[in-house]
């Protein structure tokens, strides 16, 4: 829910008010139900509403609370905020509102920084101490919800989009060339803290960061799961393991459920998705609200999974939506949903989410969905292939294994002043691999995933389409104590049954069995897949267009070979290398980069 922003000083100078205005009207389609401007000394906070919890305008934001001589801003939501509240209020605090914006004002007033180990929930907040002037920012375990930050010397500005960083002006809007070597290696992945531009980055996941009056800062990362076996989980066989991680995700499932706005489903008719809609049917959720995209067919390849999403709105008696995409249309759309993103995006459902969010946010405000599942159950079919190296080699199966290419294709595509002296990529990973916290192979290869790759691929991805349509979008896979239940698992059983084995053998207690049983299905967009001809066209004009000439992040001879054999050129995993490199330049286009 919501969008924020501000901007604090170091200098001794007043905050740019017009400039934390624009980024707030940038925000605008994340929050559309509210605005506001909060200023005082060094700070300036901004903030667009999305009316989730408390719909009175006692909830609304940026929120100061006089007594504590707090002010803040928070986009999310923390779904045990009424134990909270209760809890606090327990504690001697009086509330004016029933929001949990209020209660993370409260918590923090009672627990300092440490009030982010109380919160379950998906958030980012900023809240500024006005005596002492210290500002705090934080975001959640996961990630889920998005901080970018653009720092000088002279000030820290801070949003939930890099879009609106860029409303602001001011920001280095070079390229950084770590973060385009990611970019081409992990499918348009960029990990925290850096975006594919120089003067912007991201919080991390799990870090709170207490920024003082001179502008120095420290970090504190405050979770940071095991992926090793437990003692707590000894003697446990696979029945057990069935029963506890069915029991979490009722858990998680039922805790997403906290609006006072009804909450739907987006349902693909994918076991992760028919979970959820299976579980809050057992909870006795009535007229729930389930909704599901398909794209036209292309070259003999099936755009949608209606089929499956049917048999399970039936079974479950929902009330189903459906919305089917022409071929024509995707061109057009894809403008759309470029504009929504915050950093390059390769994957095809970027359309697909983003169309769906639009007709979805006219019928409801809040959707649960099935994100996360794959790389928290090891549901992808290259995790068996990784999981068979030892766990001294487990970096290099993962490098040989996920890459979408090696250093030395990327020498033949960059310009060579944007390609980093050594594979910086690879670096990266094998000092994740080589922490400790994971016992096998398969332990390094989901705790990178989860942690690292998935937030900065679809979980940004379903947090930026949907939100680009004032549409909150739950992930109960992505709860932290399933995270935590599900890193713990034996690595058996998660691979077993082809993947997700142990999420597999909860399905069969509560879903039909064709649903459970399926071959699994990806969300394609065959009219980009198979670059279709408006979508072709689309990308010869963005790749040869003066903006990307000048900018030269390619080197031309690769652009005209790609241009040249749209469909033959893929990376190791089979993706199309055209797509791939059309996005961040269309990206860059659109956002007006430089």
């Amino acid at each position: 829910m919501c969008g924020l922003s501000g901007e604090i000083r170091f200098d001794g100078g007043t905050p740019d008010i017009a400039a934390v205005a624009r980024m707030t009207d940038r925000l605008a389609a994340r929050g559309p139900d509210g605005r506001g401007l909060w200023s005082q000394g060094p700070a300036a906070l901004g903030h667009r509403r999305l009316k989730i919890i408390d719909l009175s305008e006692s909830g609304a934001q940026p929120m100061s609370d006089p007594r504590a001589r707090l002010a803040g801003v928070f986009n999310g939501c923390v779904y045990n905020y009424r134990e909270l509240r209760d809890e606090l209020h327990a504690l001697g605090h009086r509330f004016f509102s029933h929001s949990d914006t209020e209660v993370v004002l409260k918590a923090y007033q009672q627990w300092g920084t440490a009030c982010v180990e109380h919160f379950h929930g998906m958030f980012a907040f900023v809240i500024v101490e006005q005596d002492t002037g210290r500002v705090v920012l934080a975001r959640d375990r996961l990630g889920i919800k998005p901080l970018y930050l653009s720092a000088t010397p002279e000030r820290l500005r801070f949003a939930s989009s890099l879009p609106a960083l860029l409303a602001a002006g001011g920001v280095d809007t070079s390229l950084d060339p770590v973060a385009l070597h990611q970019y081409f290696s992990w499918h348009a992945t960029v990990a925290a803290p850096r975006t594919v531009l120089n003067g912007v980055r991201k919080l991390p996941p799990a870090t709170v960061r207490v920024v003082q009056p001179d502008g120095s800062h420290h970090d504190h990362l405050y979770w940071n799961p095991v992926h090793t076996r437990r003692p707590e989980y000894a003697g446990m066989d696979a029945d057990d393991w069935t029963d506890a991680v069915l029991d979490a995700l009722r858990t998680a499932v039922r805790r997403r459920m906290v609006a006072d706005v009804p909450v739907g489903v987006l349902l693909s008719g994918g076991l992760d998705s028919s979970l959820i809609v299976a579980l809050l049917a057992e909870q006795g959720q009535d007229d729930l609200a389930t909704f599901s995209v398909g794209f036209e067919s292309e070259g003999d390849e099936e755009g949608d999974e209606f089929h499956y999403s049917d048999l399970v709105a039936r079974h479950f008696d929902t009330r189903h939506h459906q919305l089917m995409v022409p071929s024509d249309r995707v061109a057009g759309a894809l403008d759309g949903a470029v504009r929504a993103m915050s950093e390059p995006m390769m994957s095809h459902d970027v359309v697909a989410f983003h169309l769906l969010s639009e007709q979805v946010a006219k019928e409801v405000k809040v959707v649960q969905s099935g994100q996360g599942a794959d790389e928290v159950f090891a549901g992808y079919d290259w995790y068996p292939r990784m999981a068979g190296a030892p766990r001294s080699r487990a970096a290099e199966a993962y490098i040989d294994t996920y890459f979408d290419r090696s250093h030395a294709d990327l020498a033949g595509m960059l310009h060579p002043d944007l390609l980093p002296a050594r594979d910086t990529s690879a670096e990266f990973v094998r000092a994740h691999m080589a922490a400790d916290g994971a016992e096998t192979a398969l332990d390094a290869d989901l705790r990178l995933d989860t942690l690292v790759m998935m937030v900065d691929d679809p979980v940004k991805r379903v947090d930026n389409m949907t939100m680009d349509w004032g549409l909150e979008a739950r992930v109960p896979f992505l709860d932290h104590e399933l995270v935590e239940l599900a890193a713990a698992c034996p690595p058996e059983l998660k691979l077993a049954d082809d993947g997700k084995g142990v999420l597999k053998a909860a399905g069969r207690r509560v879903l039909p069995r064709q649903v459970v049983d399926r071959p699994k299905g990806y969300f394609p967009v065959p009219a980009i897949k198979h670059m279709a001809g408006p979508v072709l066209q689309r990308v010869r004009e963005t790749l040869t267009a003066p903006e990307a000439r000048a900018r030269g992040v390619f080197r031309p001879e690769f652009v005209d070979a790609l241009l040249a054999a749209p469909n033959e050129h893929r990376t190791r995993r089979g993706a199309n290398t055209l797509w791939q490199t059309a996005l961040l330049e269309t990206w860059l286009q659109t956002h007006g980069i430089r």
